[in-house]
């Protein structure tokens, strides 16, 4: 009961990257320049998806969903990463950090469902291309979508308050610029072997899952293109299924390299950087990946700006 008292009171204190002083005001530039960015594409990607016509389809549907997901994921944490490294004060209330990691979780989780969902989409575009319509119809989508967010959710909800709860002896610091919940995990006073083998369970059917999802539906949707006749036909059904992918890659490429280090200190150091990496540049290159490779939103985008009969004279 004293553990649990204990865990619940005060603030705590983000270290971030107070090991490199000389590195705060660069990033603070950087990480600022870059969330604006953020916001900007993936709020355009929102609004041209909704605003076109020609864009409601399941695809952008869901690409939309992506957007808004990467909107909420990067603003739980940066804002309060942009306050640390503006000045001394590196703290944040129980409250915020309890926020903090119940989004970042959920979020988190919520992301590597929608793209296994998006993959599935894409299946059945590329592999049972005459019924893709009865097939992704609005119920399932709307169906599929949720699914994922219930399920993100409910991760979240089981392990926000277990992690929060357990017993630090009166340590307050994160070795980290975010509440995540390793290095949350990492401050606790006892024994954490069930709570890890807790986290490897779920971290199995919400990351591991959806990846292996993805890859065995990505191996139908290659063994249907190479069957296509003409090359240009090839050529349609791999840039239809190449953007999705490129984030694919970036977003889990990400995840594996950074928790599949060892737990040292330079290793820990490397992996703030990672999480920046993965909290930022990710959400900044999606709706790059989007629109520099998908016409229908260039095209969406240029009806928007100039209007439609500017685009027919074109």
């Amino acid at each position: 009961m004293v553990g649990t008292n204990d865990s619940s009171q005060g603030n705590f204190i983000l270290l971030g990257f107070s090991d490199f002083p000389h590195l705060e005001r660069i990033l603070f530039v950087v990480i600022l320049t870059a969330y604006l960015l953020t916001i900007v594409g993936n709020t355009t990607i929102i609004l041209v998806s909704w605003l076109d016509s020609h864009l409601h389809t399941p695809m952008y549907f869901f690409l939309t969903h992506l957007s808004f997901l990467d909107l909420s994921f990067t603003t739980s944490s940066i804002p309060q990463l942009l306050y640390n490294l503006s000045g001394h004060d590196k703290t944040i209330s129980y409250i915020g950090c309890a926020i903090q990691l119940f989004l970042f979780l959920g979020l988190g989780g919520i992301e590597c469902l929608l793209l296994a969902i998006m993959a599935y989409d894409r299946f059945v575009a590329v592999c049972n291309p005459l019924n893709y319509k009865v097939i992704m119809n609005p119920h399932l989508c709307m169906g599929l979508v949720s699914v994922a967010w219930g399920c993100g959710l409910a991760n979240s909800l089981a392990m926000t308050p277990v992690t929060l709860h357990l017993p630090r002896c009166g340590r307050r610091s994160v070795d980290h610029f975010l509440c995540e919940m390793p290095a949350l995990i990492q401050m606790a006073c006892v024994n954490t072997a069930v709570i890890e083998g807790t986290v490897f369970v779920l971290a199995v059917g919400i990351v591991l899952s959806p990846l292996m999802f993805i890859l065995v539906s990505y191996g139908y949707i290659v063994k249907a293109v190479l069957q296509i006749q003409s090359a240009s036909g090839r050529q349609k059904a791999f840039n239809t299924c190449g953007s999705h992918l490129t984030v694919v890659l970036l977003f889990y490429g990400n995840i594996i390299y950074m928790y599949m280090q060892p737990g040292n200190m330079s290793s820990q150091n490397q992996g703030k950087f990672l999480t920046l990496l993965y909290n930022m540049v990710t959400p900044l290159l999606n709706p790059l990946i989007y629109t520099l490779r998908n016409r229908e939103v260039k095209g969406a985008l240029r009806r928007l700006l100039l209007g439609d009969r500017e685009v027919e004279k074109e």
